[in-house]
């Protein structure tokens, strides 16, 4: 499977085209308690659908340093370039 970050510049960029970015940054940085029912949901819903990148969102969902660095990396100006 491929490391989380590996998915990073896509993500941002199809979140900055819906203008999506910032309210997934902020939700990323005052739900993390809530992060861990969500990655379970995914991880549910893998028995369903397979993917690399659904298992990817889970691993970030349930690491939360993870996942405040991805909210950092969409804050930051020009991530998805």
């Amino acid at each position: 499977m491929k490391s989380t970050r590996e998915f990073w510049h896509r993500w941002a960029e199809s979140l900055r085209r819906y203008q999506l970015h910032g309210f997934v940054a902020s939700l990323l940085e005052a739900a993390s308690p809530l992060a861990l029912l969500g990655a379970q949901a995914i991880y549910f819903s893998g028995g369903f659908v397979k993917s690399d990148q659904l298992n990817a969102i889970a691993n970030l969902l349930e690491d939360e340093t993870e996942a405040r660095a991805f909210a950092t990396f969409l804050n930051r100006p020009g991530a998805s370039s």
